[in-house]
């Protein structure tokens, strides 16, 4: 049931997104922006921990759960270090995912040998 739950809440985030690129004019990279921003806001009122306790991987894997997670380490960071955590505490939070994203698409571009298109 968790991955039915995790499923239905991903994909609403994911048609959200897409009702925004169809319906308005916004070009695809601001409604990332958006995005990430507004799991960094819910987050920051305390509105993202128990919807991502609730939703599992359906709130974490889309852009509004890395918006999330940017958020919480600079939080983390700013307690423990104080201003220099703000600087430090989102690129620390994000480096594992982000890291991991760019080594599976090497991998991928090894494997499948993309061509550039014009």
């Amino acid at each position: 049931m968790d991955y039915v739950k995790a499923f239905i809440i991903g994909g609403f985030i994911c048609v959200a997104a897409q009702v925004l690129m169809e319906k308005t004019k916004l070009m695809p990279g601001r409604i990332m922006v958006i995005l990430v921003c507004t799991g960094a806001v819910l987050g920051a009122l305390q509105i993202y921990e128990p919807f991502l306790e609730f939703a599992g991987s359906g709130a974490s894997v889309p852009l509004t759960g890395f918006g999330y997670n940017l958020w919480k380490g600079i939080k983390e960071a700013v307690d423990n270090d104080g201003l220099i955590g703000l600087f430090r505490g989102g690129f620390k939070m994000a480096a594992v995912g982000t890291s991991a994203a760019l080594i599976f698409a090497y991998i991928a571009s090894l494997i499948f040998q993309p061509k550039m298109t014009k």
